[in-house]
């Protein structure tokens, strides 16, 4: 239950100058295997022409960190409610961009309010390959943000700065496995021995994992073998530019 209470204010809301640059967003299914369903979809940048993340990320600077967070996640609701997706839509967020956890989420919760958006489809992936200035900070975060009622997620797990002692630090809805983990992993007995690892501390703490990154079926069949419900990567759907692609559920028959 969240308080009636407003959190006090934060400056970075007022004093920031307007990004020097235009984005929208592709979204990517995240399958459920189990119920043969699309469990979310996680909004990726695009730039306005369609090309890639690389060239708006290389923009990205101390001074416009902010506001592009604040205005990522924005474009991520306007967009989904105007596809009318029905399920969970993921969204990356910047740990070192959020000043105050409660403040710094208003124009998330404005902005599903203005386009009719529930929050509860809401998840959030912090990304492990950002290095983390405050981990203090971004358990605050997590916090605030699972009392929100919002699901929270790792991205890119196994390739960041900290690994397994993140999941020390705080326990997230659910992590996904870095694609270089699932690369290949039918044919690699090491990568095998670390998923497997990592799925049973998640098991324990009761953590959904999903597999990203996955383009073959031999890839999909080892990690759906070892328990894996919920996958995402080009063998079911590459991203759709300000669009819901359709899923090959072939890999299943």
């Amino acid at each position: 239950m969240t308080s009636d209470r407003s959190p006090p204010p934060c400056n970075a809301c007022t004093t920031h100058e307007p990004l020097p640059f235009a984005f929208t967003m592709a979204f990517q299914p995240i399958v459920d295997v189990r119920e043969r369903r699309v469990f979310a979809y996680e909004a990726l940048v695009r730039g306005s022409d369609g090309t890639g993340a690389a060239p708006i990320l290389q923009q990205i600077t101390e001074d416009n960190r902010y506001v592009f967070d604040q205005s990522c996640r924005v474009k991520a609701v306007e967009l989904a409610a105007r596809l009318g997706i029905d399920c969970y839509v993921s969204i990356n967020f910047l740990p070192n961009a959020v000043y105050q956890a409660a403040t710094c989420i208003r124009a998330t919760l404005e902005a599903a309010r203005r386009f009719n958006f529930p929050t509860r489809q809401l998840i959030f992936e912090i990304t492990e390959s950002e290095e983390l200035v405050d981990k203090e900070h971004l358990k605050s975060i997590i916090r605030e943000y699972q009392r929100q009622g919002f699901r929270t997620a790792i991205d890119d797990f196994g390739a960041g700065y900290s690994g397994l002692n993140l999941l020390a630090e705080f326990q997230p809805d659910i992590i996904k496995l870095d694609m270089a983990l699932v690369r290949a992993v039918d044919r690699d007995p090491v990568r095998q021995a670390i998923v497997q690892g990592i799925l049973g501390v998640c098991r324990a703490l009761n953590i959904e994992v999903i597999a990203e990154g996955v383009e073959t079926t031999a890839e999909f069949v080892l990690l759906r073998g070892m328990g894996i419900g919920l996958f995402q990567g080009f063998l079911f759907a590459r991203p759709g530019f300000e669009t819901l692609p359709a899923v090959d559920w072939s890999a299943l028959d």
